[in-house]
């Protein structure tokens, strides 16, 4: 029998006591011993803080970023020897290409928003510049860092790769190592991908430690610029949050626990409409995926009390088509559940659920299940489970009690609201999935239960052509639940990254600002130069460099023209009598042309080094406001003024030289009643606002 090695301070180890056994989850064979007693765990995370965090901190979020994409791409070429390794679990093909290539989707996923949206910096400013004072000389912005400590990651069986891989894009991204300890029961799986991704020598020593076995004394180590990450069990998660070093250190800890997600069928389907056959094939495929055990999986098939007869019918029929065996036979739709213990258990939990209320319309039992594979006689395999509660109110157990296998209750509510009121009695979910054609309903419904709910999708006939499905977790979306979920985020695009970091308010004058965040704000010193910014070379700017531009002057013609060749004839800018009873008063040039007029004040034509800019503002008079290029000078509503401004300031791209414009009169640029008479003028003012490295392959970009 094979030893499962643990990676720890730069080397495979063993431990010395005691080991547990890994057995074949299809045929029930002995495979590998897993021992972590006497293994240096505490020394762990102290090479994690010295090797691991300072080589990650270091590196800038761009090449944390690539780091990533190199690592997926690895892991990508190599992943057939993961898919059959992955069959040891029970898992089928496609089980496993969620948990494999699912996983490794989540790596190029983090680094293509790392790339689009992150500075090439070691430090992240969140926001704008936050004005304190009257005078703008005191002010302040938010910014995060990377913290000095270490990522504990605590992982479930049911997705050994995937559970690693969400958990590591946004930790590295952040800058911080991380350990893993997966689940005993289908540790192999990781321990390999850990393998490869040592190997491969992408990683920076100490970014990346596995513990396979138990975490023994590691939490009394933990300190409070660690962070701990669990899922797993409800009863284990409560008491790793209870720790006392957890308590007296604040130590950051997320949890994903126990989640009986609900799928409701809408009082508006009928068996006629497609929704219904949506509906059905959603509940069974959620039932059988991964033999049930999926932390999203649907628990609760909540339907109207008219629907029960077609949809338990339906439901039945297509379960009887679901083939149970050995995961690599290509006619096996279902394989086994991780191993004896988690079959034991599910079959308790069954029990219970059949003393509190349910009675089993299919499954339940063992003596009738019929296995494919002549070696799979030994396996831990469970025949798909549907029961049926008809009070789900008085019979609290189905709302409380989760088989973690293929195991569902079918329950009626009577209208809507009490459907609502079934899909709250889940105390929190990670999922829920509403099926209906109705906006209105869903409208109702989602704004009543998403306050317990992680995620939510409504299913419809359109939706269904590109659906991902019920509990299907993306990268850029939020994966986690309130209540009995656990309360975490362990996924949301770069929310999931700042979980990882410090965030702290710097207060101080302008130019102290831009220095920190490597970014000019308004305020800060400006250095002006008679040499054009794109006849420099990236090394030669420098933030706060600008260029005062000619001024152009905006005529009639100009407004006529640009209407005639954009087709915008709106009435501000064309209709005299119109535009005087309006807010204008007066015609005024478009917002659009405004912007490509100041943009063409700016441009040195020829050919140059350097031709990279990351936005524009404007100037009327002392006021500086970013402009979208989505509407005219002067806006009618203020507030959507500024919030399309917003917009466009955080839409800073990734470019090294931005553009300040103003009308020279100081106001707004108008039409005036005299044809051919100047509407009023422009001049530029090139500065450079922003010195990120710039990407292989650059172009002028005006952002708004």
């Amino acid at each position: 029998m094979q030893q499962l090695h643990s990676y720890l301070s730069g080397a495979w180890v063993y431990g010395q006591g005691e080991g547990r056994e890994i057995r074949h989850a299809v045929t029930g064979e002995a495979l590998y011993q897993v021992c972590s007693d006497g293994l240096p765990l505490a020394a762990s995370l102290s090479y994690a803080r010295s090797h691991g965090g300072p080589a990650l901190a270091n590196m800038t979020f761009q090449q944390r970023a690539q780091m990533l994409k190199a690592v997926a791409k690895h892991l990508l070429a190599h992943k057939e020897a993961l898919y059959q390794i992955s069959y040891q679990t029970g898992a089928t093909r496609s089980d496993g290409w969620v948990d494999i290539e699912g996983g490794i989707a989540t790596l190029f996923a983090y680094a293509g928003m790392a790339g689009r949206d992150l500075p090439d910096d070691t430090l992240w400013p969140e926001d704008e510049l936050i004005p304190l004072s009257k005078q703008a000389q005191f002010a302040a912005r938010h910014v995060l860092t990377s913290r000095p400590g270490v990522a504990l990651h605590i992982n479930a069986f049911n997705f050994p790769c995937w559970g690693m891989l969400e958990k590591l894009a946004p930790t590295w991204l952040a800058g911080m190592p991380a350990i893993i300890k997966p689940a005993t029961a289908t540790a192999q799986l990781t321990q390999a991908m850990v393998r490869l991704i040592v190997d491969s020598g992408l990683v920076p020593e100490g970014a990346l430690q596995l513990v396979c076995g138990g975490v023994g004394d590691m939490f009394a180590h933990l300190d409070y610029q660690d962070a701990v990450t669990f899922t797993g069990s409800a009863q284990t998660g409560q008491r790793l949050r209870a720790h006392p070093r957890l308590l007296e250190k604040s130590i950051a800890f997320t949890m994903e626990a126990d989640s009986l997600n609900c799928c409701v069928l809408a009082e508006d389907v009928t068996p006629e409409m497609p929704e219904f056959a949506l509906f059905i094939k959603e509940v069974c495929r959620e039932m059988t995926a991964k033999a049930g055990q999926k932390c999203t999986a649907i628990r609760r098939i909540i339907v109207p009390a008219a629907q029960v007869t077609a949809v338990r019918q339906a439901l039945l029929q297509r379960l009887a088509g679901v083939t149970v065996g050995d995961p690599q036979l290509e006619p096996v739709r279902m394989g086994a559940l991780v191993s004896h213990e988690q079959r034991e258990d599910v079959q308790s939990k069954v029990e219970f659920l059949l003393r509190n209320g349910c009675e089993p319309l299919c499954g339940a039992a063992l003596d009738k299940l019929e296995i494919l594979g002549d070696g799979a006689r030994g396996g831990a395999f469970y025949p798909p489970t549907l029961l049926y509660c008809a009070d789900p109110f008085t019979h609290q157990a189905v709302h409380g009690t989760e088989a973690f296998g293929p195991v569902a209750t079918l329950m009626p509510y009577a209208d809507t609201e009490q459907a609502i009121a079934l899909a709250l009695l889940g105390q929190g979910s990670l999922a829920g999935s509403l099926v209906t054609a109705d906006p209105t309903l869903a409208k109702r419904f989602i704004r009543a239960a998403a306050c317990a709910h992680g995620r939510m999708l409504i299913l419809d006939e359109q939706a269904a052509a590109e659906s991902t499905g019920h509990g299907s977790p993306l990268p850029m979306l939020v994966h986690g639940g309130p209540g009995r979920a656990g309360g975490g985020e362990e996924l949301g695009g770069l929310r999931a990254v700042k979980h990882y970091m410090q965030r702290t308010a710097i207060q101080g004058s302008p130019a102290m600002l831009a220095a920190i965040g490597g970014e000019w704000v308004r305020g800060a010193p400006v250095a002006e130069h008679p040499v054009h910014p794109f006849r420099k070379y990236f090394e030669q700017l420098q933030l706060g460099d600008s260029l005062l531009t000619a001024r152009r002057t905006v005529t009639e013609a100009d407004i006529v023209n640009f209407a005639c060749l954009s087709g915008d004839h709106f009435y501000a800018h064309m209709d005299k009598i119109g535009a005087a009873d309006s807010l204008f008063g007066e015609r005024v040039a478009h917002g659009y042309f405004v912007v490509s007029a100041a943009a063409g004040l700016f441009v040195d034509a020829a050919v140059g080094p350097v031709i990279a800019n990351y936005g524009m503002e404007y100037r009327t008079g002392e006021d500086r406001r970013h402009h979208s290029g989505a509407a005219d000078l002067q806006e009618e509503n203020p507030q959507a003024a500024k919030n399309r401004r917003g917009s466009a300031a955080r839409r800073g791209g990734v470019g090294c030289a931005g553009v300040e414009s103003g009308t020279a009169a100081g106001g707004a640029v108008q039409h005036p009643d005299a044809g051919g008479a100047p509407a009023g003028g422009l001049r530029g003012v090139i500065r450079v606002c922003r010195r990120r490295q710039p990407r292989r392959r650059q172009s002028i970009q005006i952002s708004g």
